[in-house]
């Protein structure tokens, strides 16, 4: 690493030329911008204008932070007597931005649902995602392609793979981030805390590219399978690495409405396999997928079956609002023939394995969108004050200042309902939690979203053009806006989980009121 050297204000400005010496301080520290001039993605204009002087405020006006993490190696020196005053945070640190962490770990506020090995968790976690996921995640989602076998390794190491499934007896006995965490003491804020950290890699299609096909279909298989050595076979081949499950059911003839589905499956005359056709639509992962959890029509009813990849089962990628590092495929089932041990629960009873397993991925897709919005105030302070406009920072301006406190309080009572939630999950078994929760769930989800949809066109008038630019200042703040709507559609629209939530509480109605 270079010695830096100790520079005066006077002698950085005399280095105020491109074509000799171009110097200026960012933050109290010089950064020597002669080889960078002709790089510079800006033009070399803006450079040659700010050239010997102190541009601070210029550079903050235009740059996240991270920008100068990236380009380090131009930085020299420092200026004499003084010291950085801007947090330079690094990989697992927490954000000492107001709102930008839940109050669980934010310093001076205490809350009853979090122990220390929660706690634990979150750190390891925080810099996995920093160190290891975010670099890759922000790679991908650029470029649609798909999770790297590298790091689905590291997670499948480290146990990462097997915390997305939640708290169960697959976990028992795994090492978990080097003891951050023992398996057996795994609970739903454990998992909470999964969901939402690793939403901090700010990359929607690859937030779904990382194993959420897996996390919404393995779990039906641990809970539903008929063969346990199948079952045990495939929860090993998964959680380690080596397969990729994804859940089938929307079709385009039948999305919340499951009912509508017309994949079939026939069994053959000996009884010894089924005969599937059809089709599935927007199938997250399915194009990489090794096994597909499968809702089909049988002869009395519906059935879920896993059904193996092979040359009969076809995937075609489709390219949605967001990147196609999610793997979302168009898939074809042409006369796949699947051994019947690969039913889940009961044949012409697959209903009950589908809806009860739609708890878990919509109350993990909550976790999710809550930390979007979260980071998005994050975003939204941090521009407000960074951002000078008619010579003050923008966060002067009252209307700016309302349209964060709505964001803040839509994100901090959207925690706590997902939190007071997250609390019954703890203390309710597998089928209290599908008989009681499903409504709450439902509409936990369907209001976080509609938050989501508030919070997204607020931030987007808050950075203004930035707001609708893939790359910048703005590029989150764009990106959440622009598929939020992921969140209000997959597991159930917003206006299906919302009159789900009070057809189940019809059912609690006493016969007779006073």
């Amino acid at each position: 690493m270079t010695q830096l050297k100790t520079f005066t204000r006077a002698e950085v400005a005399k280095n105020n030329n491109p074509d000799e010496s171009l110097y200026c301080i960012i933050d109290s520290q010089v950064y020597d911008l002669t080889d960078f001039v002709d790089a510079h993605p800006g033009g070399s204009v803006v450079l040659a204008q700010i050239g010997g002087t102190d541009a601070t405020s210029a550079f903050y006006n235009l740059h996240r932070h991270e920008v100068l993490q990236k380009y380090a190696n131009l930085r020299i020196g420092t200026i004499e007597g003084e010291k950085p005053q801007v947090i330079d945070p690094q990989p697992g640190d927490l954000s000492q931005v107001p709102y930008a962490e839940p109050l669980w770990l934010t310093p001076a506020f205490k809350s009853p649902y979090y122990n220390d090995s929660h706690r634990r968790l979150q750190r390891a976690l925080r810099h996995f995602v920093d160190h290891d996921i975010y670099p890759e995640a922000q790679e991908k989602e650029l470029d649609g392609t798909y999770i790297s076998q590298e790091l689905t390794d590291k997670m499948a190491k480290n146990n990462l793979l097997a915390l997305r499934l939640g708290p169960g007896k697959h976990l028992h006995g795994r090492n978990i981030f080097d003891g951050a965490v023992k398996g057996e003491e795994v609970d739903y804020f454990h998992d909470l805390i999964v969901a939402q950290e690793l939403s901090r890699a700010v990359a929607r299609g690859f937030q779904d590219g990382n194993m959420a096909g897996m996390m919404i279909s393995l779990t039906a298989v641990r809970q539903w399978a008929n063969d346990a050595a199948l079952r045990d076979r495939l929860t090993e081949e998964c959680l380690s690495g080596k397969s990729f499950m994804c859940l089938a059911v929307t079709e385009a003839f039948a999305g919340s409405d499951v009912a509508g589905i017309r994949t079939t499956a026939t069994k053959t005359p000996d009884g010894k396999h089924y005969i599937i056709n059809g089709t599935k639509k927007w199938i997250t992962n399915s194009v990489w997928a090794t096994h597909l959890v499968t809702l089909c029509k049988t002869e009395k009813g519906f059935s879920v079956i896993i059904v193996p990849r092979d040359e009969n089962v076809e995937v075609k990628r489709i390219k949605t609002s967001y990147s196609t590092a999610a793997a979302t495929g168009f898939v074809e089932f042409n006369n796949v023939k699947v051994p019947v041990n690969h039913l889940l629960g009961k044949e012409d009873n697959g209903f009950i394995v589908v809806m009860s397993n739609f708890n878990h991925e919509r109350w993990a897709m909550t976790c999710s969108v809550i930390r979007w919005m979260r980071t998005v105030v994050e975003e939204c302070l941090k521009w407000t004050h960074q951002r000078i406009v008619f010579g003050k920072p923008l966060i002067s301006q009252p209307v700016i200042r309302q349209k964060i406190a709505k964001m803040i309080s839509l994100t901090e009572a959207c925690q706590s309902w997902l939190e007071s939630i997250t609390y019954q999950m703890n203390n309710m078994d597998y089928a209290t939690q599908s008989k009681l929760l499903g409504g709450p769930i439902g509409l936990l989800k369907s209001y976080s979203t509609r938050c989501a949809h508030d919070v997204a066109d607020d931030a987007v008038n808050i950075f203004g053009g930035r707001g609708i630019t893939q790359t910048g200042m703005g590029r989150v703040v764009e990106q959440f806006h622009r598929t939020y709507k992921f969140d209000a559609i997959l597991g159930g629209t917003e206006e299906i989980l919302a009159d789900l939530g009070v057809r189940q509480a019809m059912k609690q109605m006493p016969k007779a009121m006073l």
